[in-house]
């Protein structure tokens, strides 16, 4: 059986939709979506109204606008459930629940013929922000993942070891991919007063596990000689993000939500890219930031070594003095840091990339295919 025999029709649920970054599951959506419909199949994704403009397609893609209930705990799960139910009528070869919190609807489409994959990109339920009954919620959909669809993908050697220990289950590693980079001079963030190699860099949500807090805790004693940039929204975390502001300077700028553009222009030209993060799937922003021959300073966990092996400086999660300590060695050895521009670049050029991640997509699909239900 090959692709250009078997044309699917494919949904993708639980993102939050096209046309704008958000997360990993968001850049899935529209890499690995439009290169899979390039190879000729038809691939829906199903996208909340307030996050994705109203139009019919998206780089190939079929964009289906439902509505959400715009709350911490029930925007991911009501728009979902509304998707699940739309599909089970649209007669998807394939349906994609994206995150644990839809895990369990995957069972749905299967009973009426449909078969279901569920893609794991993190334990949801061990970030900060969710309380007790959340966290058990997550701690189901984490169950329900490798037992009610027809297949479970995870995105790190990480999570299948970890889903092998835990649950006995076998799990199919299709990692996050690498874009070649295109390096951008210094245009549209020159409007922020930044210039090249001046500021330290932060992409991705505010939210506690984040660890931002633990990065202006670890640079606030030190000499101001670079400043702070930290782009990113919120994750239903309003009060984190107002307490890391309470503990920035002057020297820090918050940039909030920006477009990619953005972004491919701050890595281009940053001193140092940080993630100092305390859980991980595998992070997109670690990716593109190795993608563009940053020097990273990144927490030692093993979802992160996974993505930099040795190209980075890394330091134990939540360290505050660990990571002072490497702030300060690269902040006063710029020979050091370019040495790990060096290590970044060469790591990048040995990652799959997206056309990669597609393929092996397509290929697990057509696997679930020939299976019987």
């Amino acid at each position: 059986m090959t692709a250009s025999d078997n044309k699917l029709k494919i949904a993708f649920i639980g993102a939050r939709g096209v046309g704008g970054t958000y997360s990993g599951i968001e850049t899935y959506y529209e890499e690995v979506g439009s290169r899979l419909a390039a190879r000729g199949h038809e691939v829906t994704a199903y996208c909340r109204t307030y996050f994705t403009p109203e139009t019919d397609s998206y780089r190939g893609i079929r964009v289906r606008r439902l509505p959400s209930l715009r709350s911490k705990h029930l925007e991911t799960l009501s728009h979902s459930v509304l998707s699940t139910v739309d599909a089970l009528f649209r007669s998807y070869d394939i349906v994609q629940f994206h995150a644990l919190g839809s895990a369990p609807l995957s069972i749905l489409p299967r009973i009426f013929g449909q078969k279901t994959v569920v893609s794991v990109r993190g334990l949801d339920w061990q970030r900060a922000k969710w309380g007790r009954l959340a966290r058990w919620v997550l701690r189901a959909g984490e169950w329900a993942s490798v037992r009610l669809p027809s297949g479970t993908t995870v995105v790190s050697a990480t999570l299948r070891d970890h889903y092998g220990e835990v649950h006995g289950r076998e799990t199919t590693v299709i990692r996050n991919a690498i874009v070649a980079a295109k390096p951008r001079p210094v245009e549209r963030i020159a409007a922020y007063g930044l210039e090249k190699g001046q500021f330290l860099l932060y992409v991705g949500r505010i939210s506690p596990e984040k660890g931002i807090h633990t990065l202006l805790e670890a640079l606030q004693p030190l000499p101001r000689t670079k400043r702070l940039v930290i782009a990113g929204g919120s994750s239903y975390s309003d009060s984190y993000i107002q307490a890391v502001k309470e503990k920035a300077w002057d020297e820090v700028v918050f940039l909030g939500k920006v477009d990619h553009e953005t972004i491919e222009e701050l890595l281009s030209n940053c001193y140092a890219f940080v993630l100092p993060s305390t859980i991980e799937g595998l992070s997109i922003a670690l990716l593109e930031a190795l993608s563009f021959g940053a020097c990273i300073l990144t927490t030692s966990i093993p979802e992160n070594l996974e993505v930099v092996g040795e190209a980075a400086v890394v330091f134990p999660a939540d360290d505050v003095l660990a990571l002072r300590d490497r702030l300060e060695a690269i902040l006063t050895c710029p020979r050091l840091a370019e040495s790990h521009r060096e290590l970044a670049a060469e790591r990048a050029r040995g990652w799959p990339d997206w056309d990669g991640v597609a393929a092996l997509t397509e290929a697990f699909y057509l696997k679930l295919i020939e299976k019987t239900a």
